[in-house]
């Protein structure tokens, strides 16, 4: 049985029912789906949204445009501050205050970030003048702020991506800062959970069963 990504369970529900109950309990009554490939599988599991609290339109594509490409064919579904979520995480931090934050700073883009660590498997060698060996840091841990794939944008981010073609966040933030619109951040260190691949997949069911059974 295939499936697309967001419609994979968590325990008993698909991954965008989670997601789509998130923004509801941080106060969002209005729901895009911009979806492509296998849209059947969702459109009718989601229907009009009543079912799950909100009112759900859909953006629809004949081919994958990438993540702003995607966006982009939502444009006249949009007509104010939005919060644009990528359909393979799990959320559990505020994004209310994520809100208030953009509107306080009046950003253009307001990018969700991540605190992650991991551990290098190998000794790291600093060198000084001449090459000779100043340090050495057997398998040390390193910290970085990660894109978690949610983000507060005003409409006009719309007027960033072009039109049916496939174009990647990346392009529409790196744009927006060449033209001089502010772009800022919203860090958290935890309320995140990547589903990029089969592994954390997988890391995330078996951490969100054992979760459920601790209610």
């Amino acid at each position: 049985m295939f499936l697309p990504k967001p419609m994979l369970p968590l325990g008993d529900r698909p991954l965008l029912e989670l997601l789509i109950e998130w923004a509801r309990k941080n106060g969002t009554k209005s729901v895009v789906l911009c979806v492509s490939y296998m849209r059947k599988a969702i459109q009718d599991y989601f229907e009009d949204g009543s079912r799950f609290g909100v009112s759900i339109e859909y953006a629809v594509s004949e081919r994958p445009l990438a993540t702003a490409g995607q966006l982009r064919t939502a444009a006249d579904l949009v007509d104010g501050t939005f919060a644009c979520l990528y359909g393979d995480s799990v959320f559990g931090f505020s994004l209310r205050a994520m809100a208030a934050q953009h509107r306080r700073k009046r950003s253009f883009i307001t990018m969700g970030l991540y605190e992650y660590s991991t551990t290098l498997p190998y000794g790291v060698i600093k060198t000084g003048r001449g090459g000779k060996v100043a340090s050495w840091d057997e398998k040390p841990e390193i910290k970085a702020m990660i894109n978690m794939g949610c983000y507060i944008m005003e409409p006009g981010v719309m007027d960033l991506i072009p039109r049916g073609k496939s174009y990647g966040m990346d392009d529409v933030v790196r744009r927006a800062m060449s033209k001089g619109l502010p772009v800022g951040s919203y860090p958290t260190k935890k309320g995140f959970m990547d589903i990029g691949d089969k592994e954390s997949y997988s890391r995330a069911y078996q951490s969100f069963v054992e979760r459920l059974g601790k209610i």
